[in-house]
């Protein structure tokens, strides 16, 4: 056993019960990297949180922080400052903190003697001011960065001139694949017999669930058992301004297309254990999103780490994950090309079974007990790294 003292981590993020997918996915590398540590997972968590959730956060080693107060961001800092922490990892998506652009989060990284690392979940190639702004600083300030997307290395020198030596790129991590329940899930979802085809996510317009639809509805011709389930709840914001409007939309069209018996719609929230049985369940998973700049997408991670095939429009992210083997990427709003692909994928011998050869490879160095590990390597070199540099000054 390993009886080197292990670092003792600050993770800045939202996290559950919060239902949302950064804060799942910091409880999973926490996790991990606890495991890794020989399974010493007490490290502490500053949950961001809204007012009427800071009582979700009572153990002792969560830290909630009220975003939209600034004078939380300062507090907090100086808590860690003063405690045993070692190191901070900072998990970064926009709209997660208080202020302009998320900008109360300055408040914090100014103030912190401790190493942070800080993980970028949305970089842009072409970013926008004030948001641009915002994540030069909070650059600036980490001692190290990470991405889950290698492009995004050069995305960020590029427009920040951050230079390559400061960033390193870890796959988004994922669970670790079971078959064992397959059947039982598909009996119970009324998978039996069917050819499933599966997409996951908050359900909003920028899904692109309505090219998937229309090149289902030529699929069926040819593969009658095809069966295209679209699980997750509408996105808050939606329901918010919209109510259930979309999601009505999409059953005219399922309708209108003559599709009620290959169409099934899960609205309602799936915890993540009953999230990679359905997809482990599926035979295909599918992201038909339009918007091409999406560098990070944890469900279609899920599908690599699970082994499943993938079919998807070439965002950026996809183009990352499958590099080398485009057949699995086809343009947005070309019917044509996604029922054709789809017809062959279900009908040509082996196609399927080689293609989840192909994405297994992919996913086997994305489980959680290796990216845990890795994490952990890195907060353990920067930091060794800091001490180095405090010994020289002195």
């Amino acid at each position: 056993m390993n009886t080197t003292r292990q670092p003792h981590i600050a993770y800045v993020s939202t996290f559950v019960p919060k239902k949302c997918g950064l804060a799942t996915y910091t409880h999973h590398l926490r996790e991990a990297v606890g495991l890794a540590k020989n399974g010493w997972s007490q490290d502490t968590v500053v949950a961001m949180c809204n007012p009427d959730e800071r009582v979700d956060y009572r153990e002792s080693w969560m830290w909630p922080v009220v975003k939209p107060d600034p004078e939380e961001y300062r507090r907090v800092a100086e808590t860690i400052n003063q405690s045993s922490v070692d190191i901070v990892s900072l998990q970064h998506e926009f709209g997660i903190f208080g202020g302009d652009a998320g900008s109360h989060v300055l408040e914090l990284l100014q103030r912190l003697k401790k190493p942070v690392v800080t993980t970028f979940h949305t970089v842009f190639e072409q970013p926008q001011e004030r948001y641009s702004d915002v994540q030069r600083e909070i650059a600036e300030w980490s001692d190290h960065l990470l991405v889950m997307n290698r492009k995004a290395i050069g995305f960020l020198h590029s427009s920040f001139g951050i230079p390559h030596e400061k960033i390193s790129f870890i796959p988004h991590g994922t669970p670790m694949p079971n078959r064992a329940d397959r059947t039982l899930v598909r009996r119970r979802n009324g998978w039996e017999n069917r050819k499933v085809a599966f997409s996951f996510g908050l359900l909003s317009r920028s899904k692109g669930i309505e090219l998937a639809l229309r090149a289902l509805a030529i699929a069926v011709q040819a593969v009658p058992e095809l069966m295209y389930v679209i699980a997750g709840q509408t996105h808050p914001e939606v329901r918010k301004h919209e109510g259930e409007a979309y999601r009505q939309e999409l059953g005219n069209l399922v309708k209108e297309l003559g599709l009620e018996h290959h169409v099934q719609m899960i609205d309602r929230y799936i915890p993540e254990e009953e999230l990679a049985s359905l997809i482990t369940a599926a035979d295909l998973y599918i992201t038909p999103y339009p918007g091409m700049q999406q560098i990070t997408s944890g469900t279609l991670a899920y599908a690599a780490g699970l082994g499943k095939p993938i079919l998807s429009t070439p965002y950026c992210y996809a183009r990352d994950l499958v590099q080398g083997h485009d057949e699995m990427l086809l343009p947005y709003g070309d019917v044509g090309a996604w029922s054709s692909k789809i017809i062959e994928l279900f009908t040509y011998p082996g196609m399927l079974e080689r293609w989840e050869k192909i994405v297994a490879e992919i996913g086997q160095n994305m489980h959680w007990p290796q990216i845990g590990a890795q994490h952990l390597r890195l907060f353990n070199q920067v930091v060794n790294e800091q001490r180095s540099t405090i010994a020289d000054v002195v």
